[in-house]
């Protein structure tokens, strides 16, 4: 939690801003295409569209294939996973529906809803694919909050947190050409596109709250409070509107960790 009296100064903030945007962003680990799983020029021409090498693995749920999406189109990243369960087991989620720890399902702060991810525990080995239906973990430094059932698949539960390696992947369908049968891609979101904000601090007392969004108001800045009900306490977030790209988003994630929010991060609505 953020003291109220941690204060941001605008000349050092105006000062910092143009070196920290030329140097790149922070946050969750994103791999490089190096690491991601590449397409076949092959099955690429077989098409004229996006085609699946035929030695990556599929994932069949309900009755559809899934591939990792290729290097040019997709997400990895590396980073703690936690998991959520009893205390928000039937309350909304972010996408309206009603959370369920039993079924497979995750958070993830920026990821497209209903995008499916594969989650590999890099202690363990073991993997499971999620559909991301809700927001969070509003915590720095872990890029998934799963279900229950999630991490007892990962072997995680216990623990309440592993390193993990997440990978997006994408709905294929079946294409005949020749004596050849390929998948190709369905189109899917940008990963890269969205309505991103950075949250810089999180409050108790709804007054810190306001007095922080007054303060980076004054700054040029357009910043809200959101407010979120645990249960047993009622958090009063300030977000920053950090426009519709991811790259730049997190930007200017690193602009504020630089310059007295260190905890600050970048989330999707």
């Amino acid at each position: 939690m953020m003291p109220a009296h941690r204060q941001l100064g605008p000349i050092l903030l105006f000062l910092l801003l143009p070196m920290i945007l030329a140097t790149g962003c922070a946050g969750p680990r994103v791999l490089s295409d190096s690491y991601k799983k590449k397409v076949s020029p092959q099955a690429k021409a077989a098409t004229g569209k996006t085609a699946v090498h035929p030695t990556q693995r599929p994932y069949k749920i309900n009755g559809k294939t899934y591939y990792p999406l290729p290097s040019s189109e997709g997400y990895i990243e590396e980073g703690t996973a936690s998991w959520y369960g009893h205390q928000f087991h039937g309350r909304k989620t972010s996408n309206g529906e009603t959370y369920n720890m039993r079924d497979l399902t995750a958070a993830h702060r920026t990821l497209p809803m209903n995008t499916r991810v594969l989650v590999e525990n890099l202690e363990n080995g073991k993997e499971v694919v999620l559909r991301i239906n809700d927001r969070g973990p509003f915590v720095k430094g872990r890029i998934i909050d799963l279900s229950l059932t999630g991490a007892e698949h990962l072997g995680m539960a216990k623990n309440g947190t592993a390193r993990v390696r997440l990978t997006a992947l994408g709905e294929t369908v079946p294409l005949r050409k020749g004596n050849v049968t390929i998948q190709r891609f369905l189109p899917h979101q940008d990963f890269e596109k969205g309505d991103f904000y950075v949250q810089i601090g999180s409050f108790n007392n709804p007054g810190n709250a306001e007095r922080l969004v007054k303060k980076v108001t004054a700054w040029g800045s357009e910043a809200s409070v959101q407010t979120f009900d645990s249960g047993d306490r009622r958090f009063y977030r300030v977000q920053v509107r950090a426009g519709d790209s991811l790259t730049e988003a997190r930007r200017l994630e690193r602009v504020f960790g630089e310059t007295g929010f260190p905890d600050a991060f970048v989330v999707a609505r």
